[in-house]
């Protein structure tokens, strides 16, 4: 097997052994407490992503987002880092969810091509990628980073553990794209339903949130380091 293979199969393939089974209250108490985070998260993230780039506001509405999904996450209940099986033993998932992010990367700077013919599209990229444009590059880098590390939390870690064990990929990707809606930009969207998948499979295979938040953070600053100059020179 290729080391693609390899990668592919024991990152997204190959689920390892864990029991992390809770009470009924608990699992309730999970589900409220989901519930209450994504309706104050999704109305966050529409109000920031609907700031003119460069307003201070920005930062002030995505610094609360991702407090909401932190905060969130938490209060849920339990989190786990999770697992990922190596060659003898169990590891703690680092090296392939970040290589992974560097293939989503890849993949969506060949998608930014393409994207880039088409007007209508291209412009909801240009939307996103103003904030960036006009606004402090390392402060949305850290934003972007803190960001992406807090939807994991919430999303793959509190929100999927609150679904249960049925088809929790799915669901969770279906309400992560759906939250996104808010936003009113389809390509983010887009994004977030193939981020979401991928991510998901990683929730499922490794058994905690370690792995999404590596290989969400990395596609992320990726997109962020590589896009805007990249629509530009395609402009």
């Amino acid at each position: 097997m290729s080391w693609f293979g390899r990668l592919v199969h024991s990152s997204l393939v190959l689920p390892v052994e864990r029991d992390h089974w809770e009470p009924d209250h608990a699992f309730r108490r999970r589900r409220i407490v989901a519930g209450v985070t994504l309706a104050v998260g999704a109305t966050l993230l529409g109000l920031s992503l609907a700031v003119r780039p460069g307003d201070p506001v920005f930062y002030a509405l995505t610094v609360g987002l991702a407090a909401t999904w932190v905060v969130g996450a938490f209060l849920s209940g339990p989190l786990h880092a999770g697992w990922i099986q190596g060659p003898s033993r169990l590891h703690r998932p680092v090296v392939q969810p970040i290589a992974l992010g560097l293939v989503a990367v890849a993949v969506f700077t060949v998608g930014a091509l393409l994207v880039a013919q088409v007007p209508l599209l291209s412009a909801s990229v240009d939307t996103v990628l103003d904030h960036a444009r006009y606004g402090s590059l390392p402060l949305i880098a850290l934003i972007t980073l803190v960001n992406g590390l807090a939807e994991e939390l919430f999303f793959r870690g509190a929100l999927y553990a609150a679904v249960g064990v049925r088809r929790p990929v799915l669901v969770t990707t279906v309400v992560y794209t759906l939250t996104t809606v808010a936003t009113g930009n389809v390509m983010l969207v887009f994004a977030a339903l193939l981020l979401g998948l991928l991510v998901g499979a990683q929730r499922r295979v490794s058994g905690g949130v370690l792995a999404p938040m590596l290989t969400h953070v990395t596609w992320s600053l990726g997109m962020l380091l590589i896009l805007p100059p990249l629509m530009s020179a395609l402009a």
